[in-house]
């Protein structure tokens, strides 16, 4: 049996290439990114961005206070928030 012009299958084989890259171009381009928000992440930007007028006051409050070298922490309050951290670490 004699195959004439073997090449002529090379050239569909490009065709069918081009054909799929096309195709996969074409997928690439409808997928789009979804972001899903929770209710808990809605609530807490809802909670931030109504900060309250006395909240506010006493931020303000405290900021001038350090500004002025007038803030004093209490050591003892420190001690009890740091201790259950640290006492549950006896290597440090």
């Amino acid at each position: 049996m004699k195959i004439n012009e073997p090449g002529r299958i090379h050239s569909i084989n490009q065709y069918q290439k081009k054909n799929e890259m096309a195709v996969n171009n074409a997928n690439k381009k409808q997928k789009k990114d979804e972001v899903q928000i929770s209710a808990a992440a809605k609530e807490m930007l809802s909670t931030s961005q109504m900060n309250s007028p006395e909240r506010a006051k006493h931020i303000e409050s405290l900021k001038q206070s350090i500004a002025s070298g007038t803030y004093h922490v209490d050591s003892g309050k420190l001690a009890e928030k740091l201790l259950p951290y640290f006492g549950n670490n006896p290597s440090e």
